[in-house]
């Protein structure tokens, strides 16, 4: 009997069993999207006590647009010919705004890092996709409120809507959505930079080229057979294409996919990155 004590006695206890670390891929598709209500409403709730954060999304609409117009209008359609050129340009603004502001996601993105809210979110049982889904989330709807910005002064300049409404609202989502494939990029920037200075100089870099070699501000029957071969291959073109065409009337069908296709493509290849940077940034 004291020897069947004793063994049991010097028996090692059981190691103790290690709870699994919080995971994405172990939380359900609704625990997951409850995640991002909650983080998209702290990130809105951010906004409202910094109203300054909306300056971008208020004032750039309004000075792009009279800068363009006034500036450019009549030497591209000549003078005089301002209200042509409304419709020609205002489209391509839609496409404009997507990248600026997903500018400002990548630097904010790198700031958040900065003052450690994004080590806080990493220690909490959530999905690492929700925290960047939220952010995305919220910048569309700085994006939306842009957008509006940016009509309501086409509409005060005289831009007309030659097909129907459903046409605007078509071009409106198709810019939504590239926009949000855009963001990525500028998120896995913000990881990777190691200053939001830095974050804004790349960005300017990417930005300039593909902005004014497009079909944005002016046709590309202008520009020299190279730029023309670039402006055909870049996406900007091709969402300022589609979204002037939803507008204006005339084929949409090719523009429309190669947008949406870009979309797809960046999102597939840039997310998945993004998202692992995120686990291991230090």
């Amino acid at each position: 009997m004291s020897t069947a004590t004793a063994t049991t006695a010097q028996a090692p206890a059981p190691a103790p069993v290690k709870s699994a670390p919080a995971d994405e891929g172990r939380i359900g598709l609704r625990a997951n999207l409850r995640h991002i209500g909650a983080l998209v409403r702290r990130n809105a709730l951010q906004i409202k006590q910094d109203p300054e954060s909306m300056f971008d999304a208020l004032l750039m609409p309004v000075i792009f647009t009279l800068l363009f117009v006034y500036v450019f209008g009549g030497a591209i359609s000549g003078k005089g010919n301002q209200q042509e050129y409304v419709n020609y340009v205002i489209p391509g603004l839609m496409a404009m705004m997507g990248l600026n502001i997903a500018m400002a996601v990548g630097t904010g993105v790198n700031d958040d890092f900065k003052k450690g809210v994004m080590d806080r979110f990493r220690s909490m049982p959530i999905a690492r996709s929700s925290v960047l889904i939220a952010k995305i989330v919220v910048e569309v709807g700085r994006m939306m409120v842009a957008t509006t910005v940016l009509l309501a002064m086409g509409f005060l300049l005289g831009l007309q809507i030659h097909t129907s409404v459903l046409g605007l609202a078509a071009a409106i989502a198709l810019s939504m959505a590239f926009g949000a494939s855009l963001m990525w990029i500028f998120i896995l920037l913000g990881l990777t930079m190691k200053t939001a200075q830095a974050v804004q100089g790349v960005a300017m870099l990417v930005l300039m080229p593909l902005q004014f070699g497009s079909s944005i501000f002016a046709p590309p029957t202008t520009m020299p057979g190279w730029l023309q071969s670039f402006t055909d291959y870049n996406p900007l073109s091709n969402l300022a294409d589609a979204a002037r065409n939803l507008i204006n009337g005339g084929p949409v069908a090719h523009s429309v996919w190669m947008t949406l296709g870009w979309a797809a493509l960046i999102t597939a290849v840039t997310a998945p990155l993004a998202v692992a940077k995120f686990r291991k940034k230090t």
